[in-house]
């Protein structure tokens, strides 16, 4: 075969491939195009009622109704900035007056980009598409959901003029800080009507719309700033204004209203609330989609918790050494250097969070620092190291370790030596001693012989997700956590070693009352019922006589456990503890990298910054409530120990220490001598 007769086969077996790709294509869009079709939504009659919604509201555990969000205020477009309208056109759709629905051009562009520039994805959404959404319930993207946008936009625009399109646009638009519709965003970040605006504020709340969170002008003014210009740019280039006008918008001081930094709850709960519903269902199911959500929180005790942060934060300020304000008492400090909290109650029996403080006022700062915050929990951490040792090397509380100066080689790194808060060494004493008072040279030979890793695995279990570097230290609290991963993962210790995964919303229904989500409790055994009574005794003495006896002093006399927490230079304040019913946790310290040091030198220990907090609000969230006792497994009994050497104490007064101790586990006998150099076996 020559090569012409080569060359015209290729040509035909060519032209008849692309006559079938053509063929197969054309089928494929027809079939695109009538799926597109199928259960197209109506559009209403007038436009308006696209957000004619109801509004979305939040409901307590107890039924009480404590907020609505989505309600608008429409406005017609004669009680618009003209400046607003130009800006928002000039940023979202300049050719809107020009096309009908759809902008060719743009949609080439943006095929043009996704195919060519990887990585990249550029929006062709005209005003009449980004309405048309609208009227659909479901928000997932899709090829199909696209051309249905399409097709509805076109009809849209059939049916009503610019004028009508662009009036219920404007009044739908989500401007963040729980603000739709452009009256509402006016009023809520400038404190006046929309018909007032002027060119800056005009440009600053057009560019809102495209991520309303990241351009929030309260939590990110320069951000919000330098879109404010790329808003008057595209209006420049679009013929609305002067370039010189540009320029005098962009340096015209904004006067922002003092008190909305995202208030669209005033509240740190709710946000996390709102927070989870947008991250499930998407905004505009949340804010259109007429929903009734039931959370978790117990509205008394979100009260006493904050009330108790508050006052417990106003006791530590007027003893505290302030960075600003020297040793002068009663001299105000200004925000960046008050120490700040965060209070988390859960309920142990199945998870549900019933209070959350994340600061000691929202309207000064919407950081939640009881789930953002990833702050060292120091000994705090301890309850996972104990378990994991009596689990793994089948210690008791008696047994005896030597509270001596300890150093543990680090591979390829600096030898590590833990010192004890009080400088001082014990020798030979009991695990229960050496926890409540919270000895940190036990606690390092304690992880040297299980290894961090074992401890690690132990606070998985109990579900802390942050993330925990495997060195030896991990078990005095070096790696970050939450004040909620640590109430959540006492009430582990509280529920006899059952987990549950803390959750805020229990029930979500539609407009129509149709329950689309319900949270089933549902528990998980994940330590060992006696160990974890082994542990809880112990951290009920820290109550008792350890660390955190402060909150026996203040009068709280029910059946409670926990650990206290301090931090290297008491950067870092916690108590958490638990009852049979509520396991709370608290932490106090410095946004910045501050100290917590008193106006004579010291330091504020988890004792004292963060344990009268945690008693302040349990006193007040125990009344009325029946004395529950932990159970006590089965197979525990107890036995009155020499606190030195770990064996029956001769005589139960004195120091004896009482200790609770599994099935097949023993104390040495009283006449035996203990080796001080060794720990005793079980």
């Amino acid at each position: 075969m020559g090569l012409f007769q080569k060359t015209v086969r290729l040509f035909r077996l060519a032209f008849f491939s692309i006559l079938l790709l053509s063929g197969l294509t054309a089928v494929l869009l027809a079939g695109v195009f009538f799926l597109a079709l199928k259960d197209l939504p109506r559009v209403p009659e007038p436009l308006s009622r696209i957000i004619e919604t109801p509004p979305t509201e939040i409901f307590a555990a107890t039924g009480e109704r404590i907020l609505i969000i989505g309600g608008r205020e429409p406005v017609p477009l004669n009680r618009v900035s003209p400046g607003f309208l130009q800006a928002v056109i000039a940023t979202e759709d300049h050719r809107f007056w020009e096309h009908h629905g759809i902008n060719k051009i743009r949609i080439l562009k943006a095929l043009w980009v996704t195919l060519f520039e990887p990585g990249k994805i550029q929006g062709a959404s005209t005003i009449t598409q980004q309405l048309s959404k609208n009227l659909f319930f479901s928000f997932k993207r899709s090829y199909v959901r696209k051309f249905q946008e399409l097709f509805v936009a076109l009809q849209i625009e059939s049916q009503y003029t610019k004028r009508e399109i662009l009036e219920t646009y404007v009044n739908q638009i989500p401007f963040g800080v729980g603000a739709l519709g452009i009256e509402q965003a006016s009023r809520t970040f400038f404190d006046k009507s929309a018909i007032d605006l002027n060119l800056a504020e005009a440009a600053l709340l057009a560019g809102l719309p495209k991520s309303p969170t990241r351009y929030n002008p309260y939590l990110y003014y320069e951000r919000a700033k330098s879109r404010q210009q790329t808003v008057l740019q595209r209006m420049v280039a679009a013929g609305y204004i002067t370039s010189e006008q540009a320029d005098a918008g962009a340096s015209q001081e904004l006067k922002l209203r003092q008190k909305p930094a995202g208030a669209r709850t005033g509240s740190y709960y709710l946000d996390l609330v709102i927070k989870y519903l947008e991250e499930r269902y998407g905004p505009e199911i949340v804010y259109h989609g007429g929903l009734k959500i039931t959370t978790t929180i117990d509205l008394p005790l979100q009260s006493l918790a904050v009330a108790s942060l508050q006052k417990g934060l106003a006791n530590l300020e007027r003893d505290l050494y302030s960075p600003a304000g020297g040793k002068s008492a009663g001299v105000p400090a200004p925000e960046t250097f008050r120490p700040q909290g965060a209070l988390v109650v859960i309920e142990t029996t199945t998870g549900a969070l019933k209070a959350l403080v994340g600061g000691r006022d929202y309207f000064e700062s919407e950081y939640n620092r009881a789930i953002q915050n990833q702050r060292l929990p120091g000994s705090g951490f301890k309850p996972f190291l104990y378990y994991a040792a009596f689990e793994k090397l089948n210690l008791n509380p008696a047994s005896v370790l030597v509270d001596k100066p300890v150093v543990i080689p680090v591979a390829g790194a600096k030898d590590w030596a833990p010192e004890n808060f009080e400088k001082r060494f014990e020798g030979p004493v009991v695990l229960k001693r050496a926890f409540t008072n919270s000895i940190n040279t036990i606690a390092a030979q304690l992880v040297e012989l299980v290894g961090p890793q074992d401890v690690i695995k132990t606070a998985r279990r109990c579900g802390i997700k942050s993330r925990l570097t495997p060195v030896y230290s991990v078990a005095l609290g070096t790696s970050g956590v939450s004040p909620l991963e640590m109430a959540s993962a006492f009430a582990v210790f509280a529920n006899s070693g059952n987990y549950f995964e803390p959750f805020w919303v229990s029930r979500v229904e539609d407009a129509y009352g149709r329950v689309i989500d319900e949270h089933i409790v549902s528990g998980e055994k994940v330590l060992d019922k006696n160990i974890v009574y082994q542990v809880v005794d112990m951290m009920r003495g820290v109550l008792d006589e350890g660390t955190g006896s402060v909150i026996r002093r203040m009068g709280f006399d029910f059946p409670a456990a926990g650990k206290t927490g301090t931090t290297d230079g008491y950067k870092d304040a916690w108590f958490t503890g638990f009852t049979p019913t509520l396991s709370t946790s608290v932490w106090v310290g410095f946004d910045r990298d501050i100290n917590l040091r008193t106006q004579q030198g010291g330091g504020f220990t988890g004792s004292r910054a963060a344990a009268p907090i945690w008693a302040e609000f349990m006193l007040k969230a125990s009344e009325g409530e029946p004395y529950r006792e932990f159970p006590i497994p089965d197979d525990i009994r107890f036995e009155q120990v020499d606190p030195v050497s770990g064996c029956r104490a001769v005589s139960l007064s004195g120091e004896s220490v009482r200790v609770a101790l599994r099935k097949g586990q023993r104390v040495c006998e009283a006449d035996r001598n203990s080796n001080s150099e060794k720990f005793e076996s079980p």
